[in-house]
């Protein structure tokens, strides 16, 4: 028989949001918000009898503190009935799962993937009736959780499911920024609360029953908790009697009463499962094993302190503030032995652990120190940068040797500077005390190289205080500290290149040559793709290595790679991972890396023609570095965000960032910047078709037929521009010389877009007809020239010229009917006006060429038919077996060739060519 329902006092407008909320046909989330004991557990308890009468599947969870810092220990309480249903997932999606819950190995998801696939297990759980998940004490779900129960809530409405979370007001929350609706539970009126402590405590004495309400306020954990404390004599330091102590204070105070009066094994035994998480209920699974259950505790559970469960029947607190009292009550020998007593239940998971053991020592310990810089390491590779300091920090204070103190202590503040914690990274700097010849001490100096190089674009100082110290220790830190050298060195090349001085980059290079066998092969790497002019060749399939071990690859690593991948313009292939990366690391991470892999993927998207999407992803690199203080980030992100306007023909926004970021970077000799701003001006100039301006100004990133690889860090991307300018301003001569030294420094061989440009450039600048028509066709044939679009139509529109200049009418219409084209649909009027009216001197007409079908590869045309039956890109991608972003970049590759901008004109475009056929 079920228990008799205990009535909700005061509750009319809650029950009311509570039933509407249960009984909705669509999904819905629902955020309660109030402070400790003013009753959500007793609303969340009330839509759980709800959803149980509505025949709905229903799962519970419970947030504790023990696991608050556990990585996906939130999502896997949430999920655990429902694992059973993952088979029926699609692979990838079953296989993230897998992955956070410890099933698996591989890549951990990202926030999006993983709650795609969190809701999808929702979804088919819900196939059959309703579901409703309700999550109590929220505040205490680790924020990786969160993040993923945010993502799923906000996308509820399509599905048969609810998802009720209490929070407590006064403890932040990652729920904090989900945005979804809340119900804010307040504490009851004046006459609520007289009528609840009637019907908890009838025929209370008046004095006993004015000393309760007074005190309780309204809320309901106080008025059921007090009425026995306050009749009873009081005892020295009446808890009542001090002013000034918040209500929840005074309720643990009035729960350690009862625990002070249990014998020591009892309270042995609550402080295990209170440390260890014991009030939520009872879990499985090889990550975040079994909680620790408590036995022999009955004394507790007579005295008020623990309920049991009757789903599970084990015994759980009464309310966290009773869990909290037993911990604050005890010495802190008690909870040295009981962390070492779990220490020992969990030797089974690295990171909870790590964390038992490191809370069960005091005096410095190597074998601890070292299982808490692996369970950091661990913590970093799943998106938990930030998690990772705390870890290498304390693994610091337990180093029994002052040389692996300092070292980690270096470790954590490297770390903190990576998670945008620049602050905490020199606090960390400050304590290290390293000695000189240490990776403590090289850590010491990138820490604070790196600091000044973000924070106030120090390049210079930067680059010579940490060049000095490589010099120095190089030997000593190879021996104690490998990967400590392997990020100096990639400092040292990342400051090298943004200064653009030969000096500085001859020096690095003799560093890097000095470290022989020591320098690592992703530095290597990083360095020949920083000057791709005479070293781009070979680096697409050095990359594809790198790129398949990116399981065991840091987040900067991947940073460090998507910079690659952007100078050999192949960053497309690799899009998917970079966008994981910034997914999993934006919050939490590792944010200085997420700053530049979001500078990358918006050149991406810029140089494919991605370009309103590309000003998006811009803004987002904007905000994020000058919210964490990275000055010279944010100021190259304008720089790039300043090449866009320029391209888009917003010639007036360019004009203004080129003008700031030159006026921040020209004065600190961040060379590259100046360059960038240069290319900004050049390209403005193009636009509105002062060629005289846009030569000046092509010159000041390099001297036509130079390729210096240390002194012109933007000239190979520039190459096009350079060569055009020198060419309409009537300096051919100039323009042939660009072109040619392109070649013969190897720029074909570098990357596709460079091979396009320096193709075209050739082309642009050929002797004779013959000579530019087969460049043209090097173009034409290449198997990237629609990935470049804007790139291709001003190649298209200097060939279409040439030939018109040349008396050859329908070769030109040829070239510039799809160059019009490529403008219009890029928005670049002024191009677009220029091709138009050579269209016009060559016969042709403005209006638009026939869909070339012809042109789609066979993937292309099969994508493009089942899109133009109006399936969306997910579905495709499930006929297809590629994923839905793939399908997308399939699609964006087929309007320009179709010459179309939308879905809706696909049906009409095979239509047409059919009809031909």
């Amino acid at each position: 028989m079920e228990p008799a329902e205990t009535p909700l006092v005061g509750r009319g407008h809650e029950l009311a949001v509570l039933s509407a909320f249960v009984t909705a046909p669509e999904g819905r989330a629902l955020v309660l918000r109030g402070e400790a004991g003013v009753g959500k557990s007793a609303l969340v308890d009330h839509a759980a009898r709800l959803a149980a009468r509505a025949s709905h599947v229903l799962v519970r969870a419970t947030g504790v503190e023990a696991e608050s810092e556990l990585p996906f220990a939130g999502l896997h309480q949430c999920l655990y009935p429902l694992l059973d249903r993952t088979v029926r997932l699609e692979p990838r999606q079953h296989a993230a799962l897998d992955v956070v819950f410890g099933r698996g190995k591989g890549e951990p998801p990202s926030v999006m993937s993983l709650g795609i696939a969190v809701l999808d297990l929702l979804s088919l759980a819900a196939a059959e009736r309703p579901l409703t998940l309700l999550i109590d004490d929220g505040q205490w779900l680790d924020d990786a959780s969160a993040e993923v129960c945010g993502f799923v809530a906000r996308r509820l409405a399509a599905v048969p499911v609810k998802m009720l979370v209490a929070l407590r007001d006064e403890v932040r929350s990652a729920f904090d920024h989900a945005r979804l609706a809340d119900l804010q539970v307040t504490a009851l009126s004046e006459e609520d609360a007289g009528r609840l402590l009637e019907l908890r405590h009838p025929r209370l004495d008046e004095r006993v029953r004015r000393t309760v309400l007074d005190h309780a306020r309204g809320n309901p954990l106080a008025l059921q908790e007090l009425p026995p404390y306050v009749a009873a004599p009081k005892p020295a330091g009446d808890l009542l009697a001090v002013p000034g102590v918040p209500l929840p204070r005074r309720l643990q105070q009035l729960y350690g009463t009862r625990i002070e009066r249990l014998a020591p094994a009892v309270r042995a035994e609550l402080l295990r499962g209170a440390l260890d998480g014991a009030a939520a209920g009872r879990r499985r699974g090889r990550l975040h094993a079994t909680r620790y259950r408590m036995r022999d505790v009955e004394p507790a559970v007579a005295s008020g302190l623990l309920d049991v469960d009757t789903a599970t029947g084990d015994v759980v607190f009464r309310h966290p503030l009773v869990r909290s009292a037993v911990i604050q009550l005890a010495t802190p020998d008690q909870r040295r032995a009981a962390h070492a007593e779990l220490s020992r239940v969990h030797r089974a998971d690295p990171e909870r652990h790590a964390g038992h053991l490191a809370a069960s020592v005091v005096d410095p310990d190597e074998a601890v120190a070292a299982a808490l810089e692996a369970a950091a390491d661990s913590a970093t590779r799943r998106g938990g940068a930030a998690a990772a300091v705390a870890w290498l920090t304390r693994a610091a204070e337990l180093s029994e040797r002052p040389a692996d103190r300092s070292r980690r202590l270096g470790d954590a503040a490297y770390l903190a500077g990576q998670a945008a914690l620049l602050d905490e990274a020199q606090q960390l700097l400050h304590r290290s005390a390293p000695e000189p010849g240490t990776a403590g001490s090289l850590a010491a100096v990138l820490t604070s190289a790196h600091a000044d190089f973000v924070q106030a674009g120090a390049v210079r100082p930067a680059f010579q205080r940490l060049a000095a110290a490589i010099e120095r220790w190089s030997d000593g830190v190879a021996q104690t500290g490998g990967g400590t050298l392997a990020r100096a060195a990639d400092a040292l090349v990342t400051m090298a290149h943004y200064a653009g001085d030969p000096a500085l980059w001859q020096r690095a290079e003799r560093i890097l040559d000095s470290l022989g066998d020591r320098l690592h092969p992703l530095t290597a790497l990083y360095r020949d793709a920083s000057a791709v002019a005479r070293s781009g060749a070979g680096l697409r399939v050095r990359l594809e290595q790198a790129f398949a071990a990116e399981a065991h690859l840091a987040p900067w690593d991947l940073a460090r790679l998507g910079v690659c991948a952007s100078h050999v313009d192949v960053l497309s292939q690799y899009r998917t991972q970079l966008q994981r990366a910034v997914e999993r690391e934006r919050e939490a991470g590792a944010v200085s890396s997420v700053m530049t892999m979001l500078r990358m993927l918006m050149l991406d998207q810029m140089y494919s023609g991605d370009w309103q999407e590309a000003e998006r992803t811009g803004h987002q690199a904007l905000e994020l570095s000058t919210a964490h203080g990275h000055v010279l980030l944010a100021y190259h992100t304008r720089a790039v965000l300043g090449q866009l306007a320029a391209r888009q023909g917003r010639l007036g926004v360019a004009r203004e960032l080129q003008s700031a970021v030159d006026a921040w970077a020209r004065p600190r000799g961040v060379g590259l910047l100046t360059q960038i701003t240069e290319a900004i001006a050049t390209g403005v100039a193009l636009t509105e078709g002062d060629f005289e301006a846009a030569y000046l100004y092509a010159i000041g990133m390099t001297p036509p037929g130079s390729f210096d690889r240390h002194a012109h860090q933007i000239a190979p991307r520039a190459l096009l521009e350079l060569v055009e300018a020198a060419l309409y301003s009537g300096r051919r001569d100039q323009a042939r010389r660009h072109a040619l030294a392109a070649c013969e420094a190897g720029l074909p061989e570098a990357s596709p877009r460079l091979a396009l440009s320096a193709y075209g450039a050739l082309a642009m600048t050929a002797d004779d007809l013959a000579e530019a028509t087969a460049m043209y066709a090097r173009v034409e044939a290449h198997p990237a020239a629609g990935d470049f679009p804007f790139e291709l139509a001003r190649i298209r529109l200097a060939y279409g010229s040439t030939l018109r200049r040349l008396k050859e009418p329908r070769a030109a219409r040829q070239a510039l009917v799809p160059a019009t084209e490529a403008f219009d649909r890029l928005g670049c009027a002024a191009w677009a006006d220029r091709a138009r009216a050579e269209l016009r001197f060559a016969g042709g007409s403005q209006a638009p060429s026939a869909p070339d079908v012809a042109a789609l590869t066979w993937q292309e045309r099969r994508i493009a038919e089942l899109a133009a039956t109006g399936l969306t890109n997910k579905e495709i991608g499930e006929r297809t077996r590629l994923s839905p972003r793939t399908v997308s970049s399939h699609l964006y590759r087929v309007f320009p060739k179709l010459g179309i901008t939308s879905r809706a004109a696909l049906r009409d475009a095979l239509s047409n060519h059919a009809g031909k056929g």
